[in-house]
């Protein structure tokens, strides 16, 4: 048998990743239902999903911690969130969206802002400012939204969230590059003020100095008018023939270190 690998992610599907560090496992704006959006009368009217998840809900591993973006329906699932409560599963989520969560059916719930920091077992996890907005409805704009940074045994990986182009992710670049930069690549036509583009997607995670990217928001739901492929094709072009560097194509792929 191979040793095993210090880091593991694959990609669920959507924004949705799951992260192992050693045997510590997290997930990313966790979304497993088949609509995302508002419930009424029991059903939701939310976009469809297009594919399935790579790995169904019932056979993830046990989930250490929960990382979630913002409160938007297609990060912020109500249904998965409660098919993950578990009094052994911190959950980091960005400021003044935890009263959506039964908090009391978690180990712990912390509220970061942008630049807080919370530990999560062997995790620092820090909040970054991304280009985007938080409100669930039309009324709730108090509600923040974040990218954020994880460091773990020397190595740093960057979470996206969602988000619009920004200088931000430059001010997280620093003599350790990240080993992964998590970024969106979808829902830019006609939605660019609020959704970066393939090719900012990639200059984003290279201005934070990202050797490896994964590409997520596309192949999941249609939020956007894009046709289906042009997200991750134009993000490979992007790449300027650097595609190696790109870890992930289609749903279900995976990178290990």
């Amino acid at each position: 048998m191979g040793t095993p690998t210090k880091f593991h992610a694959t990609w669920i599907g959507h924004s949705t990743v799951l992260l192992r560090f050693g045997d510590f496992h997290v997930i990313t704006d966790p979304v497993f239902s088949k609509r995302c959006g508002l419930y009424l009368c029991a059903t939701n009217i939310g976009p469809k999903r297009l594919r399935p998840p790579a790995i169904p809900l019932r056979s993830l591993p046990k989930i250490d911690l929960i990382l979630l973006s913002h409160a938007h329906m297609d990060h912020f699932d109500i249904p998965s969130l409660r098919q993950l409560e578990s009094r052994g599963t911190q959950v980091v989520t960005a400021n003044s969206t935890s009263d959506l969560l039964r908090v009391r059916r978690y180990a712990k719930v912390t509220e970061l802002k942008w630049s807080e920091a919370a530990q999560a077992g062997p995790l620092r996890i820090r909040a970054c400012e991304v280009k985007h907005w938080g409100a669930r409805t039309i009324t709730d704009v108090w509600r923040g939204y974040n990218g954020y940074t994880i460091e773990y045994d020397g190595m740093r990986i960057l979470f996206g969230g969602d988000t619009a182009m920004t200088k931000a992710f430059h001010n997280l670049k620093s003599s350790k590059p990240f080993d992964l930069a998590i970024m969106p690549i979808g829902a830019y036509d006609p939605w660019i003020a609020n959704h970066c583009n393939p090719e900012q997607a990639w200059q984003m995670g290279s201005d934070a100095g990202a050797e490896a990217l994964l590409p997520v928001h596309h192949q999941t739901f249609a939020l956007g008018r894009e046709p289906f492929h042009e997200p991750i094709e134009r993000f490979l072009e992007a790449s300027g023939g650097d595609t190696k560097r790109v870890v992930a194509r289609k749903v279900g792929d995976a990178f290990g270190m």
